[in-house]
């Protein structure tokens, strides 16, 4: 027991060190930048400067110069101008949209909020924006360069909101483009159309080359979950799939593609083709900056075959929102597998949160406004749902608990484990006890827990609802934040992560108290073991989840004490092993193969033992 003492001392000392270490390494290494900061900063100022501003005036000229020419006779008045902004939306978007290529400049979301307070913004950065090149004589000019007419903004009698901007030539040729969106009321999905006059000179071989630029930049408290939980998504021959975001830089495709998303956490950007056929091919490609503010910046090259007539109409659409799974079924499309509620080796469990958990959680949302609440019936009613098939487990234990005593006393009479073994399965059979239905409650959190670690993860209408001391239940909750990084742990204590764990400790001490002494010392302190892992991995995980998980607990424990002692009579128990005992034994196939497996390993230990005397 010294022994054990002294360990767990030295642990702790070891523990305290390196917690010094990292807090010593980080507050050095911090006045390090701030010094190296300050030299480069007196080095840069004594750098001779070059006349920037005149380079910046040349830069201009020239880029101005090749606009215009690559603007030809066409569309030459339109390769100068002045941008003009045109605000237009309805109860969930705020829409700037500018005639400098005729497109989205910044999407607001009227019902979410940043960190900061502010609005969550969408394709609001200067790198995001919709392009392609068209044939203007002997040249070829971006759209995106062009300077549209003034944006034209009409309400139209089903309450949706149509922009219009129009390209008009300046010679005689009658070429025009028009961009037109459509906003719908209570819709994040937005028409969006391209007409032409002239097409079939203005595109070559009658293919619209489109290129959607997107930069997701960081929304949510925890920049490294939300990056985590951010794809490439899209639907490619009728099928949903997608790409991580480190794993692969690029995606290539062949045919009908419907849309292609960058998925954040809780919100995405998405372009589509409203035609049958969707996209003919094309590509897009990624890439995750070494920024702590950027998730991802992609590039979509997609190829629009358009129909041989010198006036077109090209139907395609943007949506700018967030990832709820009942709004994004409703367009049809697939889009709602961009909600992720169960991927990977683990896909077989969005089929338990879409036919159970979503449903009976949007019910509870119409009688309750605390989401906490909702959580903790949630997790009630997924407990009265799988008592039948877990309270076998828990009687077993119970029952295990109140045997313990005759447990340890056979243990004592059987020194070598194989032959306790033996006698321990059927003392236990003869009590009526059937020991594999002990592992059952474990195994079936398993899926349950992946379940609802997707749909926490993923669930939009947590985002920004706080409960108890958690501001946001759709992120860990922060009660001591520490300044610095902890290796495996984080830099904050999230003390919903502390009630999990301790009552997972005391489940396991519950658990260590039915059980008799365990001779093996990894078995003896697994138990205890397992929930200190538990602190490190559920500190980054959602509240809502660890709150889940504290509940969970609960019920577990207050269930095994009332199973206990005010179901289980030990005296009771006890006279049905003596009646058991006196009954025929009647074994199963499994049983005694088991039994013969075990005699078999008994002999042949007796006989290595034999042959080394």
């Amino acid at each position: 027991m010294n022994f054990d003492r002294n360990t767990v001392l030295g642990f702790v000392v070891l523990a305290l060190l390196f917690f010094g270490y990292f807090w010593y390494t980080s507050k050095e290494q911090a006045a390090y930048r701030k010094e190296q900061a300050r030299i480069d900063s007196i080095a840069n100022a004594n750098k001779p400067k070059p006349d920037t501003l005149a380079l910046k005036r040349d830069s201009v000229r020239l880029d101005s110069q090749n606009k215009v020419a690559s603007a030809g006779a066409t569309f030459g008045n339109s390769a100068n101008g002045t941008e003009q902004l045109l605000v237009a939306g309805n109860d969930l978007l705020k829409i700037t949209f500018t005639n400098k290529g005729g497109q989205p400049k910044q999407v607001e979301l009227k019902k979410f909020k940043q960190q900061d307070g502010s609005l969550v913004k969408l394709a609001s950065l200067d790198f995001d924006k919709i392009n392609y090149p068209i044939n203007t004589g002997e040249r070829t000019a971006q759209v995106d360069d062009l300077y549209f007419e003034n944006g034209v903004k009409a309400k139209n009698a089903d309450g949706s909101v149509t922009v219009s901007f129009a390209l008009k030539s300046s010679d005689s040729s009658g070429k025009s483009i028009i961009h037109q969106y459509i906003i719908h009321p209570d819709n994040y999905m937005i028409d969006f159309n391209i007409q032409m006059n002239g097409s079939d000179k203005m595109l070559s071989q009658n293919v619209l080359n489109l290129t959607w630029q997107n930069k997701a930049v960081k929304l949510e408290k925890s920049f490294d979950y939300e990056k985590q939980n951010s794809q490439i998504g899209y639907n490619l021959n009728g099928e949903y799939d997608y790409n991580t975001l480190l794993k692969y830089t690029s995606k290539d495709f062949d045919k009908d593609l419907k849309w292609v998303s960058v998925k954040q956490q809780f919100f995405n950007s998405t372009i589509l083709a409203k035609n049958d056929k969707g996209f003919a091919s094309g590509k897009i490609e990624w890439s995750v900056p070494a920024d702590t503010q950027t998730i991802v910046q992609a590039i979509a090259s997609l190829r629009y075959q358009v129909p041989q007539s010198s006036s077109v109409s090209i139907p395609l659409a943007l949506y700018y929102g967030p990832n709820d799974y009942k709004i994004l079924k409703k367009y049809d499309n697939k889009m709602e597998n961009l909600v992720n509620l169960g991927y990977g080796i683990f896909a077989f469990v969005k089929y338990i949160n879409r036919w159970i958990v979503l449903p009976v959680f949007d019910f509870f949302t119409k009688f309750f406004s605390s989401y906490g609440l909702i959580i903790a019936l949630l997790t009630i009613f997924i407990r009265l749902l799988t008592s039948p098939l877990m309270y076998p487990g828990y009687l077993t234990s119970a029952k295990t608990k109140i045997l313990r005593p005759e447990l340890d006393e056979l243990k004592k009479k059987f020194p070598d484990q194989q032959q306790y073994a033996v006698e321990q399965m059927k003392f236990m059979r003869e009590a009526g006890v059937n020991t594999f239905a002990g592992c059952l409650p474990s195994l079936l959190q398993i899926p349950i827990f992946f379940a609802l670690y997707s749909f926490f993860s993923s669930s939009v209408a947590l985002r920004g609802q706080s409960f108890l001391w958690a501001k946001d239940l759709s992120s860990y909750d922060s009660v001591l934040d520490f300044g610095f990084n902890i290796p495996m742990y984080g830099s904050h204590v999230s003390l919903f992560t502390i009630t999990a764990v301790t009552t997972s400790f005391l489940i396991s001490l519950y658990s260590m108290n039915m059980t008799p002494d365990q001779s093996n010392p990894v078995m003896k302190y697994m138990p205890y073991i397992f929930p200190v892992f538990l602190l490190f991995i559920f500190n980054r995980l959602p509240s809502a989840l660890t709150w889940y998980y504290t509940v969970s607990n609960v019920i577990t424990l207050l269930l095994q004490l009332v199973i206990q002692k005010y179901i289980i009579n030990h005296d009771k128990l006890l006279a049905q092993i003596e009646q058991n005992r006196k009954k025929p034994k009647t074994k199963s196939k499994w049983q005694e193969r088991l039994e013969q497996m075990q005699e078999q390993q008994k002999q042949m230990r007796d006989t290595q033992g034999k042959n080394k005397r």
